[in-house]
């Protein structure tokens, strides 16, 4: 029997530093919620970390098996992974999942178990007992101990962060400040900073390790590691991917590669037809810069600056339980 099912109460962490919030799609979430559940509390952030403590206070802060079963994030991808953050080493087994609700800039992480589908869908969906629930991969960047939930890349992927806190200042978890509110306007955002970024970008001398074996060395436009399929809600970096099948999927772009390129071909995962493009998949990855400098390096749309040369990925397998669409049955 699954343990998700029907649940019965639910805590809404909400991040009203996030692109695409608003209290009015807060407001629209609870009153959906109590509709069918016996107690719903929302929780709005205050800075980098609370959505994490104020899920582990719910979940630990009272009598055994009474905490929320429903764990929602709205937010964008930084409010998802600090969502999750919260959700890993529960007691006695995992007792609540995570539902994640697209109010961000790229939406990532909800498009990876609901696709485009409306969130009002998905959440009548989860509250109806017609979703599954996805015991989903995460990686261990062994270098800090963190956990990466959406992905990691190197190069051209992390340089657009950086161009991006330049350009106009971002909050901790990568969404942009200043003017641009909502999703669409964030993904355009991000293509027009990306693809000037690619414009001016050259490769580092990198070496791309798989379960002890190089699958890739040389000059490297861009080398991503993780379980999801997208990145910043509209580049299909990992087409291969599942972010339940026990491993961690790489793509590498070498420096052959033309980086304006990338942009148009990532949103259909053509970049893999390039000759210059190596994909592997396995256990442990360890990604390297070759000259001694340190690795440009992001993960869940945040940059890492405590990398040094090298940053090593094992995964963990089956860690976050996760709210997702019933996958399609496959054949005839």
């Amino acid at each position: 029997m699954n343990p998700f099912l029907f649940p019965s109460s639910a805590l809404i962490v909400a991040n009203p530093a996030a692109g695409g919030h608003s209290p009015e799609l807060v407001e629209e979430l609870a009153a959906r919620c109590r509709e069918r559940l016996d107690a719903v509390t929302v929780h709005r952030t205050t800075g980098p970390g609370d959505a994490t403590a104020a899920v582990r206070r719910a979940l630990t802060g009272g009598p055994a098996g009474h905490g929320p079963q429903l764990v929602v994030a709205v937010g964008g991808d930084g409010t998802a992974h600090e969502t999750a953050e919260g959700l890993l080493g529960q007691d006695d087994g995992p007792r609540a999942a995570l539902l994640m609700i697209p109010a961000g800039s790229a939406n990532s992480g909800y498009r990876m178990f609901w696709d485009d589908r409306p969130w009002q869908d998905a959440v009548a969906m989860v509250l109806a007992g017609r979703a599954a629930v996805r015991r989903t991969d995460l990686a261990r960047l062994a270098e800090t101990g963190a956990h990466v939930f959406l992905g990691s890349c190197t190069g051209l992927g992390a340089e657009i962060l950086a161009a991006r806190a330049a350009a106009d200042g971002t909050t901790a978890n990568g969404a942009p400040g200043g003017g641009s509110r909502g999703p669409g306007a964030g993904r355009e955002r991000y293509a027009r900073l990306l693809a000037d970024t690619a414009a001016r970008y050259r490769p580092y001398p990198g070496r791309v390790t798989v379960d002890g074996a190089v699958l890739a060395e040389g000059p490297t436009v861009l080398a991503g590691v993780g379980g999801g399929r997208y990145r910043a809600g509209q580049y299909l970096l990992l087409p291969r991917s599942e972010p339940d099948d026990g491993l961690l999927d790489v793509c590498v772009v070498g420096g052959r590669t033309d980086p304006a390129l990338l942009p148009r071909l990532a949103r259909d995962g053509s970049h893999l037809d390039l000759p210059d493009t190596a994909y592997g998949r396995g256990r442990r990855i360890v990604l390297e810069r070759l000259d001694g400098e340190r690795l440009v390096l992001e993960h869940d749309g945040e940059l890492r600056d405590t990398i040094a040369a090298t940053a090593t990925f094992e995964v963990v397998p089956g860690a976050l339980p996760v709210w997702a669409a019933h996958r399609a049955r496959q054949g005839g």
